[in-house]
Parts: C-alpha cells; structure tokens; sequence
C-alpha cells in the first residue's frame, strides 16, 4: 500500500482554499462593478461599500488576520506617519498643476462646476463611496487573499492590474467632461478608447503605489490617505480652476 502523508495532503487544501479564495474575491469584485456602472442610480450609490464590508467579513471568516487585510492596531502609528507625507506630496502636485497654464486645462472638468459640490464630493461622497471601499477590497482583501498565494512581485502586479481594470467602467465618457483631455485626445471614438487605455494605466500605476505604501506600513491608512488626496484634492482644484475660469 502507498503511505498517505497527511502534511501533504493539507498543504494541497491550503493552496486550493487560497486560491479558490482569490477566485471568488475577483468575480466579486466583476459583479460588483458591473451591477454599480450599469444598473440602478441606487446601486451606483451602495453596491461597492456594501460588496467592500461583505469581503472584509468574509475573507476574515476564512482566516485572513487584521493584519494581513491592513487593519491591525499594531500599525496605525505608521501607517499615519505615511499617509500624512503622501498627502503632503499630492497637495503641493496638485496645486502646482491647477497655476501651471500649460496643465490647467486638465483641470477643467465640468462635473465639479461649482465649489460647493466639489466639498461634498472631497468629503463625503469620494472617502465613503470610493476610496475606503476599494481599498478595503484591493489593498485589504485581495492584497491579503493574493498574498498567501504569490510573493510581492505577484501581489503588486496582479493587484494593480485588476485595480486598472476595475476603472474601464468608469473610465466611459472620460474625454467628453474634460477640456483638456477632449482638446488632446479628441472627443470621437478613437479618444474614448485612448482615454479609457490611459485611465487603466494611470490607475494600474496608482495600484502599484497603493500596494508599496501598504506593503510599506502594513496599514490601509497610508493607502487610503493617498487615494483620497489624489481623488478629493483633485475635486477641489477641479471646481477652483472651472470657477475661476468662467468667473
């Protein structure tokens, strides 16, 4: 008779669990971006926080510690000593790019006509209903689900690929709202499609960052900070530079 090595055996449940575990978090997220950019105004609203709590409690359910989903006490110090240098970094980008006139044009984007919509969204809408929920998913859930399978190599590239593609979607009708890009790349189809290939890498580079400063601090602070700067501060300069524009 053959002699069964139960190590053996665990390791290989262990490595399909893991993997079956990234399998379900990706189509989650699919079927999360999907339902939330072609279905219901509601939905837009609530699907990816909603989609972001239900993994985090699931994946944790499954075995995945705070601390590999980046929400470990241990790490808040330093997570929040990054954060502040990202977003001091974002601050002084930005400003320079909306006084720039050669790049102030890309700031132009008709969505944040006015300042106080821009506040909402910097404040309100950005942190709960797109930074903190894709980073609970990204950098959390499926950095930690990625991470028990591949070495850092994979989890940077795979997490930032997917964070890429997760913003096709969004991506849509890029070009039309914004003078700036619609004057570079054109307003027709061919622009779109560019504009949609820029948004993927622009956001796949993002996703590499993201995952260094959670790699880095071993916190979602530091991630989530910078994603908001780069999100909620370009609101802002976007509604100044229109308001200032067609004042």
């Amino acid at each position: 008779m053959l002699a069964v090595n139960p190590a053996g055996s665990v390791a290989i449940r262990r490595t399909f669990h893991a993997y079956l575990d990234v399998a379900i978090v990706v189509l989650v997220l699919v079927g999360t971006n999907l339902i939330a950019h072609f279905t219901t105004a509601w939905a837009s609203i609530a699907t990816v926080p909603i989609a972001a709590v239900l993994l985090v409690v699931l994946s944790n359910r499954r075995g995945l510690g705070w601390a590999e989903l980046g929400l470990s006490p241990k790490h808040w110090k330093t997570g929040s000593l990054y954060a502040l240098g990202a977003v001091g970094i974002v601050l002084t980008v930005v400003a320079i790019g909306a006084l720039l006139p050669l790049t102030r044009p890309f700031f132009m984007a008709d969505r944040y006509a006015t300042v106080s919509a821009a506040v909402v969204a910097s404040m309100v809408v950005i942190p709960l209903q797109t930074v903190i929920p894709e980073e609970l998913a990204f950098r959390g859930v499926l950095h930690g689900t990625l991470g028990r399978i591949y070495g850092a190599r994979g989890v940077f590239a795979a997490g930032s690929l997917l964070f890429g593609l997760w913003h096709i979607a969004s991506s849509l009708g890029l070009t039309a709202g914004n003078v700036g890009l619609s004057g570079f790349l054109g307003g027709g189809l061919f622009g779109q499609i560019v504009g949609i290939a820029l948004a993927v890498l622009a956001t796949a580079a993002a996703g590499v960052v993201f995952t260094w400063l959670r790699s880095r601090s071993g916190s979602l602070i530091a991630p989530i900070a910078l994603h908001w700067s780069l999100n909620g501060l370009g609101a802002l300069a976007a509604a100044l530079v229109w308001h200032a524009s067609v004042s």
